[in-house]
C-alpha cells in the first residue's frame, strides 16, 4: 500500500473552526459597510459568513462591482479585521489537544480557507500554531469559492492525499457543502451554526473537545 493509500489527512477551515473570529469579522464589515455607505445587518453577516469577499461585496453593494473596487474594498476590510483581532486571538477549546493528538498519530494537516493569506499567516502567528499545519490554502489561491470544492481539492492536492483520504472540519454551510462537494469526509462544529443547518455532515459535534485522532481514523478506514 503506498503512502497516498493509506495516508491521513484533516483539512480545518480557519474562522470558527480554529479560532472564534466572527465578532471581530462583524465589526470589520460594520465599519467598511458605513465608509461606502452600505446598509449592513447582522442576518446579512450571518448568511454571508464563510463566502469569499468577492462573492460578499456585490450583495452589500446592491449592484455589480468592478475587480479594482471589490480589491480596494476587500483590503479595507481585511486591514479593519487585522487590526481588531491583534493580540486577541484565541484558540477554541480543544484546538490544541486536537492538533497535538493528529500531529502525535501521523495525520497531515491543512488549513483550507476562504480569507486572505495575510489573514491566516496573522492568525497562525497569534495562536503560535503555523508549525502544525503541512499546507494553506487561502481565497487567493483558488478560483471558486465554497460551496464550491475547489479550497478543499487544493489543500488535499498539497498534502499529497486523495479526498477520500482526507476529512475536512466545517462550521459553515457552505463549507460542509464545499467538503461534501470534494469527495471528502466532513465534520461541522456549532459554533456558527444550528446542529440543522449542518445535517449534510457526516458528524455534527458541539466543541472540539468532543473529537480525537480516533473520531478521524474511523471515517477514513
Amino acid at each position: 500500500m503506498t503512502s497516498m493509500e493509506n495516508g491521513k489527512g484533516v483539512v480545518f477551515d480557519l474562522d470558527g473552526v480554529l479560532v472564534d473570529t466572527g465578532e471581530f469579522h462583524r465589526l470589520s464589515w460594520y465599519d467598511l459597510a458605513e465608509k461606502e455607505g452600505y446598509h449592513m445587518s447582522d442576518e446579512f453577516f450571518k448568511h454571508t459568513f464563510g463566502m469569499q469577499n468577492s462573492q460578499i461585496l456585490p450583495m452589500l453593494a446592491k449592484k455589480e462591482l468592478s475587480p479594482e473596487e471589490i480589491n480596494r474594498m476587500s483590503w479595507d476590510k481585511e486591514e479593519s479585521y487585522r487590526h481588531l483581532i491583534k493580540g486577541k486571538l484565541k484558540l477554541l477549546p480543544g484546538v490544541q489537544e486536537l492538533l497535538d493528538d493528529l500531529k502525535n498519530h501521523g495525520f497531515k494537516i491543512a488549513v483550507g480557507s476562504s480569507t486572505p493569506r495575510e489573514n491566516i499567516d496573522l492568525m497562525l502567528e497569534e495562536t503560535q500554531t503555523l508549525p502544525y499545519f503541512d499546507a494553506l490554502i487561502a481565497s487567493g489561491d483558488v478560483k471558486n469559492s465554497k460551496p464550491a470544492p475547489d479550497t478543499f481539492l487544493a489543500a488535499a492536492a498539497k498534502i499529497n492525499l486523495p479526498p477520500d483520504r482526507c476529512v475536512v472540519v466545517e462550521d459553515a454551510i457552505a463549507g460542509v457543502q464545499a467538503g461534501k462537494a470534494a469527495g471528502m469526509h466532513v465534520i461541522a462544529v456549532t459554533t456558527t451554526r444550528k446542529r440543522e443547518e449542518l445535517q449534510q455532515a457526516d458528524i455534527i459535534v458541539d466543541s472540539m473537545n468532543e473529537l480525537s485522532s480516533l473520531t478521524f481514523a474511523d471515517l477514513i478506514k
